[in-house]
């Protein structure tokens, strides 16, 4: 029950952030969302998953290792490709307005 009520906790605040637009800006926004999402993360590692550093003979925290470098790369390859695809990809809509008619 511990492990539901935190999840369900973790779940309403940054939505009521992202609704109410209370913490303002959205880079103050989302850091806090980011902060709560890692922060949920653990919750389900530790309640849902039952994960600890003496299961299994370590083989836990390898898993755990292995997961965060796979989330770590997907994460930034994902970053990486969209900030290239709109740097190189998209037309410069005031070069087009001016210099095209």
């Amino acid at each position: 029950m511990i492990g539901f009520v935190l999840s369900v906790i973790l779940t309403a605040i940054p939505f009521w952030a992202v609704m109410t637009g209370a913490l303002g800006d959205t880079q103050t926004t989302a850091l806090v969302i980011m902060g709560l999402a890692f922060v949920q993360i653990v919750v389900h590692m530790i309640y849902f998953l039952h994960m600890n550093t003496k299961s299994e003979g370590g083989w836990t925290m390898m898993a755990l290792v292995f997961t965060a470098v796979l989330v770590v790369i997907t994460l930034s390859g994902s970053i990486w490709v969209m900030y290239h695809m709109n740097t190189n990809m998209m037309p410069d809509m005031a070069a087009q307005l001016g210099g095209g008619m």
